[in-house]
């Protein structure tokens, strides 16, 4: 059921109206909570798998230049969310370490159930780079290769925040001076591109979220020469930069959950053979940690989460 609020909001803003529409369509009225049409991560075979945050395939495949097999595959979710749920919910994944530079899998750590050998949180204090409202992704690999080497016979998961917003430009970020984008105060501002309160030329974000890309793409060549084992490098879902979604074909921006368009689903599946890894199976080890409530909504407010 939808409250009287979001009733208002949709007929005010038809765009949105028809974006829940989309969701419905996608989502099968509701009867499925992530896109079952996509892979499971864990029956797919690697020893290391690199995730890029809202990196979709048609970018990666025209911005990187290094070595492997680029394949593709559809995602099981148009958002982090919805990929944590279809791939990590009730594992038992004692073989695995997730070391990771979004806060989502903290967020919702309790009702994913999930068991991995060992989890780093890469955005926790000493990660953050408050200049830039993320962790950079230099930060992402020197963690995640220091990692690596302490669990030599695990199975290793590496999640870069990039190239999801915020941008990694020289400039400022692509919108108007005097709105700041993604301003936890104000209303999403994907949501202000799509219903038009805030106007920003698509070429300009487009190119902001390559370059993000491009920053990040020579430090995951680096870690992928660097780690042992059969690695994959792939994405979480993708991103609409004003695209037809579908049934209704409005403009999307963002990565809404439930639309399962291919700009948003379908991800980059580059395969690297390298002389596999001996993986083991152990219990958890202790790396729980307490981070303040406040903390992680002001990390996920600055990355552009509600």
């Amino acid at each position: 059921m939808y409250s009287r609020s979001q009733l208002r909001r949709g007929l005010r803003n038809p765009n949105l109206f028809f974006r829940e529409l989309n969701r419905l369509y996608h989502r099968r009225l509701y009867s499925r909570k992530y896109n079952t049409s996509g892979v499971d991560i864990f029956y797919e075979d690697w020893d290391n798998l690199i995730v890029l945050d809202a990196c979709r395939y048609d970018l990666f495949r025209d911005r990187y230049r290094g070595e492997g097999k680029l394949e593709d595959r559809i995602s099981r979710g148009s958002s982090t969310t919805e990929w944590l749920r279809g791939n990590f919910k009730d594992e038992k994944l004692l073989d695995t370490v997730y070391i990771t530079a979004n806060p989502q899998f903290y967020r919702h750590q309790d009702w994913l159930n999930t068991r991995f050998h060992a989890v780093e949180h890469i955005w926790k204090e000493e990660g953050w780079d408050e200049s830039r409202m993320t962790v950079l992704p230099e930060t992402t690999t020197k963690s995640a290769l220091e990692v690596a080497e302490e669990y030599p016979s695990k199975r290793i998961i590496i999640h870069y925040i990039q190239p999801h917003y915020p941008f990694l430009t020289e400039d400022k970020q692509p919108f108007d001076d005097e709105q700041a984008f993604f301003n936890p105060d104000e209303v999403d501002s994907w949501i202000q591109m799509m219903t038009g309160e805030l106007n920003t030329d698509r070429e300009v974000i487009w190119q902001a979220y390559q370059e993000t890309l491009d920053r990040t793409l020579p430090l995951v060549e680096k870690i992928i020469t660097k780690l042992e084992g059969k690695s994959i490098v792939t994405a979480d879902h993708g991103n609409m930069v004003g695209d037809r979604a579908r049934p209704f074909p409005i403009r999307e921006w963002g990565h809404p959950r439930g639309i399962y368009t291919e700009e948003l689903v379908k991800v980059p599946w580059l395969v690297i053979d390298n002389e596999r890894r001996e993986i083991t199976v152990e219990e958890s080890t202790d790396t729980q940690i307490d981070i303040a409530d406040d903390t992680v909504k002001e990390r996920l407010a600055d990355l552009g989460y509600r």
